[in-house]
């Protein structure tokens, strides 16, 4: 959906990844919830259930004025590895195009307190990803959260399911903080200018 000037009028699908229910809420796989948690907090606003098995929230991210932006942030209620369903959903909804969605996730690969964010790519074993891919193809926003590599021969299921360590939750509420900046940065400035800013 474009205005006469080529501007979209679709709002951006931010799609915050985790694992419903309390006993999941502080593991390491579910700070995608935290971040959406915090915009909607930024927002203003109260998730409520949507048809598309997702909690969403729907306003405008940025300074107020020309520069603010229509979001809609969901957080699936499908578990992890079946997030693609209600982000389809979610997209066919809100008719928006695959370049203006952003998922927001755990990653293995990046040392805790780094952020990477990125167009397209891989899903590196994320089953979030992975089916989020399935349903729309790769060319998505991912703002990639560090949570490091599991110690020793501890599992990587395993891992991803714990709570933050002690040391880690000292510096969450921060690293939460800057991913939300992030995606805003990514919505409001463009992709390049957010990664020369976050990309640690």
């Amino acid at each position: 959906m474009t205005t006469t000037d080529g501007m979209s009028t679709s709002p951006w699908l931010i799609v915050g990844l985790g694992n419903p229910g309390a006993e999941y809420a502080g593991n390491r796989h579910n700070v995608g919830f935290m971040v959406a948690d915090l915009l909607a907090e930024r927002m203003g606003a109260k998730f409520k259930a949507h048809k598309a098995r997702a909690q969403v929230v729907e306003g405008r991210l940025g300074a107020p004025g020309p520069s603010s932006r229509r979001v809609v942030v969901a957080k699936p209620m499908s578990f992890m590895n079946l997030s693609g369903g209600p982000t389809a959903a979610l997209r066919d909804f809100y008719k928006v195009p695959v370049e203006r969605i952003v998922a927001v996730h755990d990653e293995l690969d990046i040392d805790f307190g780094q952020l990477r964010l990125k167009l397209g790519g891989g899903d590196n074993g994320h089953n979030g990803l992975k089916s989020i891919t399935k349903a729309l193809g790769s060319d998505y926003c991912r703002v990639r959260f560090g949570i490091g590599r599991p110690p020793g021969r501890m599992q990587v299921a395993d891992f991803v399911l714990k709570d933050f360590s002690s040391a880690e939750r000292k510096d969450l509420a921060f690293e939460v903080d800057r991913a939300a900046d992030a995606v805003e940065s990514l919505i409001v400035d463009g992709l390049e200018r957010a990664q020369g800013t976050y990309n640690s």
